[in-house]
């Protein structure tokens, strides 16, 4: 009896350990979410980064904690945000535009992060080379079509003189994209002009300041103004003036048209290398910078009306009324 007794307790010590092992392994993953601000492309970009997530497997709430944060477009509280998650030692980060990875990237060399909705991560100080970032950061570009997106520009103002530009003067990605806007626009014989921006309390001033000195604007992927669009549509729409923006969101919420980024898409493309990392597959040192593959048109159909703009037949089964 003695003999079966201590068989049984050793049975159940073995159990217990093995069951200690597998709690062990079974550790939940924490990924933390930096965000720069609210504004649709990056909240689809955050979307889609979840969903590839879930669809390989990590699913929050389950086998993963997923700690999201919002800086509501201020640099502060990035740094606040960046401070947590290298306190808490998260596994791995999304960094949702340049500032956001910036500001994460210069507390830490250890966690894995994951860019999108960034445009140049070797001007912006991320990483080495877009083929070999050579740190811990990697992830998506949403470097635009923007020789296309001018060219579509021209196509739908014909008679369009000067080309306008606004931009945030304090973006890197802008400061970009607005330097190929400029090739671009001079290279199809039009007049550039810009007018730029340090914060989103200068957007209306700014875009009242360009109406007056051009034919049609251009607006590249630029955080501020995304998040502005509204404004900017207040001004446009009674100028007449025809905005040509860097992507769908903005276009729906007041821009004219765009053939530009799939945020949702690229948040889902971050997200099948973020499973790579997690799985031990890659590192972010040797993991290629990826860009997207495919562009979609987006044309507001309410604000070609208002403007009194007709849109070619060809590119009618892209407008849509928002």
């Amino acid at each position: 009896m003695r003999k079966l007794a201590k068989l049984l307790s050793l049975l159940l010590i073995a159990v217990l350990l093995i069951a200690s092992a597998g709690c062990s392994r079974e550790k939940k993953i924490t990924i933390g979410i930096i965000q720069l601000a609210d504004h649709v492309a990056l909240d689809n970009a955050r979307n889609g980064f979840i969903d590839a997530l879930r669809d390989n497997g990590y699913v929050d709430g389950e086998n993963i904690t997923i700690d999201y944060q919002n800086a509501q477009g201020d640099q502060s509280n990035l740094s606040a945000i960046s401070d947590r998650f290298v306190s808490n030692k998260v596994d791995l980060v999304l960094a949702i535009a340049t500032g956001a990875a910036q500001s994460i990237a210069g507390r830490t060399k250890d966690i894995p992060i994951v860019g999108t909705a960034i445009t140049d991560y070797v001007s912006a100080k991320l990483a080495d080379s877009n083929e070999r970032p050579g740190g811990n950061v990697t992830g998506t570009t949403d470097m635009n079509p923007i020789k296309e997106q001018i060219d579509l520009l021209v196509e739908l103002v014909p008679d369009a003189k000067t080309g306008g530009v606004l931009y945030t003067s304090s973006e890197d990605n802008s400061i970009l994209q607005a330097k190929i806007a400029k090739e671009c626009i001079e290279k199809l014989g039009l007049k550039y002009v810009e007018v730029t921006v340090a914060n989103s309390n200068d957007v209306q001033q700014a875009t009242q300041a360009i109406v007056s000195q051009c034919d049609a604007i251009y607006i590249p992927t630029d955080n501020t103004f995304a998040s502005a669009m509204p404004v900017v549509y207040g001004i446009t729409s009674q100028s007449k003036t025809p905005v040509i923006c860097g992507e769908a969101g903005m276009v729906e919420n007041g821009g004219l048209a765009t053939l530009g980024i799939n945020y949702y898409n690229l948040g889902y493309q971050s997200g099948l290398m973020a499973v790579k990392i997690l799985k031990g597959e890659a590192e972010p040192a040797t993991m290629p910078i990826e860009s997207a593959s495919e562009f979609d048109f987006a044309i507001n159909g309410a604000v070609a009306e208002e403007i009194g703009l007709e849109i070619p037949e060809h590119l009618k089964q892209y407008v849509k009324y928002y």
